[in-house]
């Protein structure tokens, strides 16, 4: 049985001001009518009916969730009480829907990523289903084929080609690299065997039990005890005994030391809608080469980022600026400080 566990409890601070805490990125409109987990969201009901996609994430977005996704059943919502990164909150998913479908394979996606080929995205599951399902303790990973040296997403240096399934190629992992440099990125793309680690992953249910009990014996004992407890007391033993486990990524935790790891090369026009910057391969440009949302006239300027909320926005004779109104206030930059949106921010607060 295949199901879905969409990670929803990123806090979107490279997208701040308008991605606050109390309303991250996966819960905003950056790209369109529909917020970025509703795209997640229909994208995966091209394969799976409501009933077997689950979402992962704070107890503070848990009614931001309810009203985007209305017809989600609310025991899909799995609530974290703290963040402990990837590797606890999918563990605890996993045991979690273990309860309801027996050893499911399980494809784990974020909330806030792009794909444009949703139709190719849906056959590259399909495909790793059948992997997995034949070699039950293996992982698949999906890999994005690069097309710029990207400094900002880590890499997957992968070897030969172990087999092909329904057209799609499977290779096995030679190992996960870190975001590099430029110059570093640039030498990925020449060599032809790197592709992007878009995060997103397929494996049994009882693959990751097996390997969070093997790699982090701690986490698995807190959260075997938690899912052992009966209904009643569910809450709070998750709330008294959940902050006991490591704060630990799956990639460091599992990724990098699992032995039946596999990969699959993708071009699904995937991206990761990461910062400020993504808009501009996305959103439509104005004559000057503006990206304006909102209510804004622009004139004599180039180059810019103009995001409004509820106020007119004129800007004149500005180039390589961004300005974002969010309900808190108006912040106004020079595109080139972008990528220091989180030392900015916190230096405001």
């Amino acid at each position: 049985m295949l199901c879905a566990l969409i990670m929803a409890g990123g806090k979107g601070e490279r997208f701040w001001p308008l991605s606050t805490e109390d309303k991250p990125k996966q819960f905003l409109k950056l790209l369109g009518d529909y917020t970025m987990i509703q795209m997640t969201v229909k994208r995966l009901q091209k394969l799976l009916s409501l009933e077997r996609i689950f979402i992962v994430t704070a107890k503070q977005y848990v009614n931001l969730i309810k009203e985007q996704i209305p017809n989600l059943p609310v025991r899909n919502i799995i609530v974290e009480p703290v963040g402990k990164n990837t590797a606890p909150c999918i563990a605890l998913s996993a045991f979690i829907i273990d309860k309801y479908y027996k050893d499911a394979t399980l494809a784990v996606v974020p909330a806030d990523h792009l794909i444009s080929d949703e139709d190719n995205f849906v056959k590259v599951i399909q495909t790793a289903d059948v992997f997995v399902n034949n070699m039950k303790d293996s992982i698949i990973t999906l890999g994005i084929i690069p097309n710029r040296p990207e400094c900002g997403y880590g890499y997957i240096n992968y070897s030969n080609c172990l087999t092909e399934v329904d057209g799609f190629e499977i290779r096995k992992v030679n190992k996960f690299v870190e975001k590099p440099n430029i110059e570093t990125a640039k030498g990925y793309l020449l060599a032809g065997d790197f592709l992007w680690n878009g995060g997103m992953f397929v494996w049994k249910t009882s693959t990751i039990l097996n390997l969070t009990n093997k790699y982090l014996s701690n986490t698995y004992q807190i959260l075997s005890e938690i899912s052992a407890t009966c209904d009643d007391d569910y809450d709070k033993v998750l709330n008294k005994r959940y902050k006991d486990i490591d704060s630990i990524s799956v990639d460091y935790a599992i990724m990098e030391n699992a032995k039946d790891i596999y990969v699959i090369p993708c071009d699904f026009g995937w991206d990761d809608i990461g910062t400020w910057h993504s808009l501009e391969r996305y959103r439509e440009h104005d004559e000057n080469n503006n990206i304006c949302v909102g209510y804004v006239n622009s004139f004599e300027s180039n180059n810019n980022i103009v995001v409004g909320n509820n106020k007119p926005i004129v800007v004149v004779g500005m180039d390589d600026i961004f300005v974002v109104e969010s309900e808190d206030m108006i912040f106004i930059g020079k595109k080139e400080y972008i990528e220091r949106i989180k030392e900015i921010k916190r230096k405001v607060e």
